[in-house]
């Protein structure tokens, strides 16, 4: 495996109060850095600076939806990516920042100079750290949520699979909360998942797994394998590359896979 593209959830990086988790970021950012250090390149797709936004201001009036995103993103983006490059550096490694909306992907010059940007940024070992411009973009225009765009992210860099980072392990054949659920390890093409999705959205995303499982129909559908887990587990992502057999997740197998 030669490179990967990880989406990171709100709710892997954020505490129930919306401030940010500096534990289990640092987790994180030390297990990209050893794949990085193993040759593997990495595009991060990272959600939280909406939510780290939230918890560094109390607006002086009530603010729309788009406006009070707008806010939010500015100071919380700031902050996200100020704690990246702190980390990254930490293990010698250089991270940058990459904005971006789905009106500008919509457009061909756009797309490819976005791309040989991230190209040039992992050729010279550099950790691109994409996120949705929230202060340019507007309700009608945003992306459905990072999965979308992490889903586009890992088609435009021609990734080796995208590993999806939710706060449970996967899709379950029931309820989450149902210690008798289990986790469905592999999906294929002709597997139909809406049965087993509930459509309701995390508490900090704007998302859910029923979006996630589309996404990841998507990719997968491309030739790309994808992988939905527990972002808050131990080694995760070493572990699913090391142990892919043996760590429990949800695998959507590409379209051209054969058992």
């Amino acid at each position: 495996m030669k490179r990967i593209a990880v989406k990171i959830g709100s709710n892997v990086l954020t505490r129930r109060d919306g401030t940010l988790d500096f534990t289990r970021m640092s987790a994180l950012v030390d297990q990209v850095a050893e794949l990085h250090k193993r040759g593997i390149q990495v595009v991060l797709v990272s959600s939280g600076a909406v939510a780290s936004g939230r918890s560094e201001i109390a607006p002086s009036h009530t603010l729309d939806e788009v406006s009070s995103r707008q806010l939010y993103s500015a100071i919380g983006q700031a902050k996200l990516m100020g704690k990246y490059y702190t980390l990254f550096r930490e293990h010698g490694i250089t991270c940058g920042q990459v904005l971006t909306t789905k009106e500008g992907l919509d457009k061909a010059d756009h797309y490819v100079n976005q791309q040989r940007c991230m190209e040039v940024m992992l050729a010279e070992g550099v950790i691109p750290i994409v996120n949705e411009n929230d202060t340019l973009s507007i309700t009608e225009l945003m992306f459905t949520d990072n999965d979308e765009l992490s889903g586009l992210m890992a088609q435009m860099m021609q990734v080796d699979q995208l590993v999806i980072l939710s706060n449970i392990d996967g899709i379950y054949d029931g309820n989450p909360a149902d210690p008798q659920s289990r986790v469905i390890r592999s999906v294929s093409a002709a597997d139909d998942m809406e049965q087993y999705i509930q459509s309701g959205k995390s508490s900090l995303g704007r998302g859910g797994m029923l979006t996630k499982c589309h996404i990841a129909r998507k990719v997968a559908a491309e030739g790309i394998p994808v992988v939905i887990a527990n972002g808050k587990s131990e080694d995760i992502l070493l572990r699913l590359i090391d142990q892919p057999g043996d760590t429990i997740c949800t695998r959507f197998q590409p379209l051209n896979f054969k058992d």
